[in-house]
């Protein structure tokens, strides 16, 4: 009797290991690189460096959240780095030629939304691949910023208004950084205390039994791409606002770290499962990497082998070991 009294009285925390095991696990990971950084290196601890990791991360963090839900869906979006390309060198455009900033974010705004609906409905309702639609819109994108600024950047100046979107503080915190975590926090609720949020969770185990049920299936569907270019017209305003300038160049290889964020936080691949905070903490996870790795006078090159290789470990860890064996102790009964 008392053998089985302890193995009920651990089974609470065994199903909450099993359940969290990947966040758990790159919690862990994040832990460690930010432990083997700041004992590395003089300056990474420094809160000038630490404010300009999160500044830094959050418009990944904000492409990030709304990836997770695209993701969760069983679905995916290449096009991320090429319409913040387009935002971008857009705003940068028409804050030249006169318009109100603030107008110009509602419309940077409304236009990355625009982006994701014209996107969302080629996957939704015409029942292309995600994979194809957005492979098509980075190119797309990437060549219309290109076209619009013919190559060059275009400078921003003397809108200290919009400027303060990129390079202001709140209380010494980068207001970029609040954003994200508001993005964030709204991403948490959305997916774990909402009725669409439980959409398109059901839309990620099984698109046509959550058809059948009497979901609007394609319309959620279609929905998470429209979060995609929304959260890319903030990301893309943030960036023009922090480097003052618009360019055709800008968010090259986003879609890669935003993706490798996604998935290194424990979200999976094949749609059903996902968490907001596994993602917060593998955005946090790759600027660390990044960050720590130039301190340390890393050549640059050498840099993107080394990330790609440790989030490739972390991932193998995260899924192989980590919740293989939680996986194999809650099948046991926690024996």
């Amino acid at each position: 009797m008392s053998a089985y009294t302890e193995r009920a009285k651990g089974s609470p925390i065994i199903d909450f290991l099993g359940e969290n095991a990947q966040v758990l696990s790159i919690a862990f990971f994040f832990a460690v690189c930010f432990i083997f950084f700041s004992v590395s290196t003089d300056t990474f601890l420094t809160t000038g460096n630490l404010l300009n990791v999160i500044r830094q991360a959050a418009p990944i963090l904000i492409v990030a959240i709304a990836m997770t839900f695209v993701i969760i869906t069983g679905g995916i979006d290449l096009s991320v780095g090429s319409i913040i390309a387009v935002i971008n060198a857009v705003v940068a455009m028409i804050i030249a030629a006169g318009m109100p900033w603030p107008l110009a974010i509602v419309a940077m705004l409304a236009l990355g939304a625009f982006i994701g609906l014209f996107q969302g409905w080629f996957v939704s309702y015409q029942g292309i691949p995600a994979f194809i639609v957005t492979l098509a819109g980075l190119s797309i994108f990437r060549g219309l910023a290109l076209y619009l600024t013919k190559g060059y950047s275009i400078p921003i100046r003397d809108v200290e208004g919009f400027l303060f979107l990129g390079r202001g503080e709140v209380f010494g915190v980068p207001f970029p950084a609040i954003i994200a975590v508001i993005v964030a926090i709204i991403g948490y609720i959305v997916i774990s205390k909402t009725r669409y949020g439980r959409q398109v969770v059901a839309i990620g185990s099984n698109l046509e039994a959550a058809r059948r049920v009497g979901m609007p299936a394609r319309f959620v569907l279609m929905s998470v791409y429209v979060l995609s270019g929304l959260a890319c017209g903030l990301a893309g305003l943030l960036m023009a606002a922090r480097l003052g300038s618009g360019s055709s160049n800008a968010a090259v290889g986003f879609e890669l770290q935003a993706i490798a964020a996604v998935v290194l936080g424990g979200t999976s691949l094949m749609g059903g499962r996902g968490t907001i905070l596994g993602t917060v903490l593998g955005t946090m996870t790759i600027a660390v990497i990044g960050n720590g790795l130039i301190l340390m006078h890393i050549s640059p090159f050498f840099t993107q082998i080394v990330t790609g290789a440790i989030i490739l470990l972390a991932i193998w860890l995260n899924t192989r070991i980590f919740g293989a064996n939680f996986s194999f102790r809650r099948s046991r009964g926690g024996k």
